[in-house]
């Protein structure tokens, strides 16, 4: 498993607020960088891997406990 460069703690948050943070942040880090998005939203678990084949980005994978999702950013 690939451990994160950074975590975005996004819990409380409601869909898309957890997407528009990855969104930010992400170009903010370097290429290969692993952005981990912490979000409770149950929505995340849809939206996040569908902003990253629009955006042409890695998804990773999908923790359980607590709610996480990793992210590398490719470009």
């Amino acid at each position: 498993m690939t451990e994160p460069t950074e975590v975005l703690d996004c819990r409380g948050q409601r869909c898309p607020l957890p997407v528009i943070a990855l969104a930010r942040r992400l170009p903010e880090l370097p290429v290969g960088a692993v952005l981990r998005v912490l979000a409770d939203d149950p929505a995340a678990a849809v939206d996040i891997p569908a902003w990253c084949r629009m955006r042409d980005q890695d998804f990773l994978t999908a923790h359980p406990d607590p709610p996480a999702y990793d992210v590398r950013r490719r470009h």
